[in-house]
């Protein structure tokens, strides 16, 4: 079935195209937006894209983010349509999170946990009100606000790293002994989603899931659709330094490092019907960027997942199928825009069927 063709398609195209850039260079300050002013001001925004987009590349985040125009969907199809053409040149072994450097680190489980308690940069203890002396900032005052705070930071006596608030637990023998994965994590990105799919393969689509539906979902749980009501055992935000075999020793070399968030939480006990032990249990999340939302909305979906695969599905969010073919930005957002594509003769078809039933029940009642 084809589409009925449309006349001067390719030039209202181009003009379309012209006119998104006229509303793009509109700007009355006559300053096109920097991508490092996207990085820094805007990095909230920008941590969001990465994670949604499956990519690590601050540069490319950002001229995604100009490119699109501010939409956090449309900017992280740019970069999952970009790393779909970029040749994979090896894989990482599994990577230490324990050797973050953190930024931030908050467990809600213990006041008082190995290392302490480091709020960090949050807007959690602020009042949503309107700052309205940033309409016109002052360029110097913005500039001393970073000169300040790098003159009255204190000598570095911050720890490297932190031990993990789970392991006091497990020691305690109130958690599950961690046991060695049976087969190589699940790679969304090579091979077919099929049910049912490994914890790994849901880890992976949910930390590339749309910040949004992971939170509609978790929030469904929250509510009453399930029964996950979980405790922060600890929030991690930080650099994790990225190691890569050496392409001649093999040797593990560190590489870089990523700013990530990483989320452990704690929910009801359960009986292993194994060992017939009664474990605390836990769920995962974890992302790009600094998304403390997604990574929390993560860790309790990981956890209903879970009691679904235990005790059946009872719920939307048990559903491995409901919560992980719903929850991709990109994927949703490709269907629900290809309905302003041309749908003339299926439409045709429906008016048709419409015309032939009222008259049909036009006929019936005169008779």
């Amino acid at each position: 079935m084809g589409y009925v063709a449309i006349k001067g398609g390719e030039q209202a195209i181009a003009e379309a195209a012209r006119v998104t850039e006229f509303l793009r260079a509109n700007d009355q300050t006559g300053r096109p937006l920097q991508s490092e002013t996207i990085e820094s001001q805007l990095r909230l925004l920008h941590s969001r894209v990465q994670s949604e987009g499956g990519l690590y590349d601050p540069e490319l985040a950002s001229l995604a983010i100009k490119q699109s125009a501010g939409d956090p969907l449309e900017a992280a199809y740019y970069l999952r349509a970009y790393r779909s053409t970029r040749p994979r040149l090896g894989v990482t072994p599994l990577q230490d999170t324990s050797k973050m450097r953190l930024i931030r680190r908050i467990s809600s489980a213990f006041k008082e946990i190995p290392g302490g308690q480091r709020i960090g940069p949050t807007s959690d203890f602020t009042q949503r009100l309107f700052q309205h002396r940033l309409l016109d900032e002052d360029p110097r005052e913005f500039q001393s606000i970073a000169a300040s705070w790098l003159h009255d930071l204190p000598p570095d006596e911050v720890p490297e790293t932190f031990p993990r608030v789970l392991e006091a637990l497990r020691e305690e023998g109130l958690l599950a002994p961690v046991s060695e994965p049976k087969r190589e994590p699940f790679d969304v990105t090579r091979e077919p989603v099929v049910f049912p799919l490994p914890r790994s393969g849901a880890l992976s689509i949910m930390a590339r899931g749309e910040t949004g539906g992971l939170l509609a979902l978790a929030y469904s749980n929250m509510r009453g659709y399930g029964d996950v009501h979980p405790t922060i055992a600890e929030l991690r935000v930080g650099y994790l330094p990225v190691e890569f075999p050496h392409p001649v020793t093999g040797e593990a070399i560190e590489v870089g490092e990523i700013l990530m968030t990483e989320c452990e939480v704690i929910a009801s006990h359960q009986v292993d019907p194994e060992t017939g032990q009664a474990y605390l249990t836990t769920g995962y999340g974890a992302c790009f960027g600094h998304n403390e939302t997604k990574a929390i909305c993560m860790a309790i979906l990981d956890r209903a997942l879970d009691n679904g695969r235990r005790f059946g599905v009872r719920n939307p969010s048990e559903d491995p199928e409901f919560v992980l073919m719903h929850v991709d930005g990109i994927d949703s957002m490709g269907f629900a825009i290809h309905y302003k594509m041309p749908h003339y003769v299926t439409f045709e078809s429906d008016l048709d069927r419409a015309r032939k039933t009222q008259e049909e029940l036009a006929k019936r009642s005169r008779s």
